[in-house]
């Protein structure tokens, strides 16, 4: 784990946990032109514990993050050399946007001094692919190894492919997640002129409000999440102690528009039915839901409205909240660190918080765990990741030894 809230898991949970925030007046550059001037960006990450000097230079901050991910993810599951038949492990870890921030200093240079400017690296440095390539390289993990980019439902749909590629057998071990290193001019720049943002400036702190009736907007965030996902039997074989069961995945498209979400959220109650017929599980099994909720008004209201068509009863019954409102909106990486805060919440029992929650919405009426995390038992939880173009992935997880 990368995060605007804390370098590895353990950090990154408390932060999540305790409602911590990870949002700040943008320092990457001078934003002060802007409607949006926060963002919720990654402190004290310095690459050159993972990389050289030189490697540094030659890879984007994207590729950055995944590697650091990848390293802390392999290390915490025990895997090493002896463990792991190359042929058999692969790495599958997205990216919304890539190498944004090497587009845009590499078109800087070439405005000011000219095409033999460039370097030789610069197209290797901005693939969407390369956060798998150089994890795949540095594991030495031969099988299958690829990107994949659906916006926000990046990192879920990554997560759920990688399983899919266990089950059929391609792989034992599949090193999964995503990684975002967009907060750059334009990226900013783009999503205010889409007034998608929340332009609480004086108060970066509270300006995410999922759910609240006075949401104006999401918060950028950067990072990345990577899991190592393995085969029980492979697990089992080298003395693992998995943290989670991962036993569903679903997805859907809404089909609707290229960044609204589709009425009664319709799309994303496709993907969590998907996901638990999937899994084996009925709604009312479910006991936490760990929801996309970025803070847009239109984005938590159809949630809501999906959340109920597929829970209905029990979705009032249903614990949920929104860590955005602490780490922003990790586009591509969202899926991944939010699942890891969802497997946390299963194996600690707690309930993570939705912050800045104030006033109550007639439109979201549902226990969004206001404010304060909960103690409460579970054993299943559902991540749901609700991307631009219309797509919706979603994952189940189980405790480990709930049944």
């Amino acid at each position: 784990m990368i995060s605007p809230v804390g370098l590895g898991v353990e950090s990154f949970w408390h932060g999540v946990r305790d409602g911590v925030s990870g949002v700040g007046t943008v320092t990457h550059f001078d934003a002060s032109g802007m409607s949006s001037q926060i963002a919720a960006e990654v402190k004290g990450f310095d690459p050159t514990r993972w990389l050289s000097a030189k490697d540094v230079r030659h890879t984007d901050r994207f590729t950055h993050f995944a590697i650091a991910a990848a390293d802390e993810a392999c290390e915490h599951a025990g895997i090493d050399g002896d463990d792991i038949e190359p042929s058999r492990a692969g790495v599958l870890i997205g990216s919304g946007i890539g190498g944004l921030t090497t587009i845009e200093e590499k078109h800087k240079v070439l405005l000011e001094g000219g095409p033999r400017r460039i370097t030789p690296f610069f197209i290797p440095m901005i693939l969407l692919n390369m956060a798998s390539a150089h994890v795949s390289m540095r594991l030495g993990y031969k099988g299958p190894s690829s990107a994949i980019a659906t916006a926000c439902a990046t990192g879920a749909n990554a997560i759920g492919d990688a399983m899919r590629l266990i089950e059929r057998g391609e792989a034992d071990v599949m090193v999964a997640g995503g990684t975002e290193a967009s907060i750059t001019p334009l990226a900013l720049a783009g999503f205010c002129a889409m007034k998608a943002l929340s332009t609480r400036n004086d108060d970066p702190a509270s300006a995410c409000r999922p759910f609240d009736r006075t949401r104006d907007g999401f918060v950028m965030g950067e990072g990345a999440g990577v899991l190592v996902l393995e085969s029980s039997e492979h697990a089992r074989k080298r003395g693992a102690e998995p943290l989670a069961e991962l036993v569903g995945y679903g997805s859907s498209s809404d089909a609707y528009h290229v960044t609204a979400p589709s009425p009664g959220g319709e799309g994303a109650a496709l993907a969590i039915r998907a996901a638990l017929q999937d899994a084996g599980i009925s709604p009312e099994q479910v006991d936490y839901y760990n929801a996309h909720g970025t803070g847009t008004q239109q984005n938590d209201a159809e949630e809501t409205a999906a959340i109920k068509s597929v829970f209905g009863d029990h979705a009032y019954r249903l614990a949920i909240s929104s860590t955005k409102a602490v780490t922003g909106h990790l586009l591509g990486a969202a899926g991944a660190i939010e699942l890891v805060a969802t497997i946390e919440a299963l194996r600690e029992g707690t309930v993570p918080p939705t912050m800045n929650y104030r006033e109550k919405d007639p439109q979201c009426d549902l226990d969004y765990t206001p404010n304060e995390a909960r103690a409460r038992t579970l054993d299943v939880a559902v991540s749901p990741s609700l991307g631009f173009g219309g797509h919706n992935a979603v994952l189940v997880v189980k405790k480990v030894g709930s049944g």
